[in-house]
């Protein structure tokens, strides 16, 4: 990767992976428990460097754990996201005719519905947990990757080296994921960042309205529980915001290096 942007964003995602990663070590016991006096500003007590929320629980041990959560929702939903969107999209690009109508029509039916909207009506449905917010985003983002895969795979079905797989006698299942697959993957994988981004909004957006899992911290759930006191404790909203906002800057700036690195058309600029 040359972009050296990038290059910075990728050790800012590490930072806040071994963060996330270390949170159980550098702050062990609940982050929603009570330890601290309510509402200490940063700086004020050295036990408490980001101080601490109206319930008196300690900012930084929220932010830490709140990227535990923040992190394993974006890159779950990503996930799922690609796996539901790359059998879609394989299957309507590879077999053509009906199949990828019908294919298609369904892809076209997920992407009229507003993507938020429908994400909180399946938390709406279903219990505000961790797993219900990442099957909604799931659910909510696939087709993005099924219209790019479908794209690749129309145009990849009759190129060369598919029909001499075709010749040899290999199997449609054998063709799509041996041959075509690994060749539709560089835009797969670059849109894959900005989806791990869009998740996170997502979630921190639901854990602001209120429709987070109430049993885990997340960014987005301390900036909710801190707006009330946004005039005079206003660090409860811009400490995880600020977080929130450089790791989906980071993500996006990753995105756009990852399409410097793997895009032909952009690799010898």
């Amino acid at each position: 990767m040359r972009n050296a942007v990038a290059v910075g964003a990728v050790a800012l995602l590490l930072l806040v992976l071994a963060m996330a990663l270390a949170a159980p070590w550098l702050f062990p016991g609940d982050p929603l428990d009570m330890v601290a006096t309510p509402l200490l500003w940063p700086g004020q007590d050295p036990a408490f460097p980001l101080g601490s929320d109206s319930m008196g629980r300690d900012v930084l041990a929220g932010i830490a754990h709140g990227a535990r959560m923040s992190l394993a929702v974006g890159v779950v939903a990503a996930v799922l996201s690609l796996l539901i969107g790359i059998v879609v999209g394989a299957t309507a690009g590879y077999f053509g005719g009906r199949v990828d109508d019908v294919l298609v029509r369904i892809t076209e039916l997920f992407q009229t519905m507003p993507t938020f909207l429908f994400v909180i009506v399946v938390v709406a449905i279903g219990q505000p947990s961790v797993a219900v917010i990442v099957l909604a985003i799931g659910l909510a983002s696939w087709p993005v990757i099924a219209r790019l895969v479908r794209a690749e795979f129309r145009t990849l079905r009759e190129m060369e080296f598919v029909l001499a797989a075709r010749s040899q006698g290999f199997g449609h299942l054998r063709i799509m994921l041996q041959e075509m697959l690994p060749n539709a993957l560089p835009p797969v994988i670059v849109t894959t960042s900005v989806l791990v981004a869009s998740a996170i909004l997502i979630e921190s957006a639901l854990s602001f309205l209120g429709m987070g899992d109430p049993n885990t911290v997340s960014w987005g759930s301390m900036i909710g529980e801190g707006r009330e006191l946004l005039r005079t404790s206003w660090y409860l909203c811009a400490l995880p915001g600020a977080a929130i906002v450089l790791t989906v800057l980071a993500l996006n700036l990753v995105g756009e290096g990852l399409n410097d690195a793997l895009n032909p058309r952009l690799r010898n600029r």
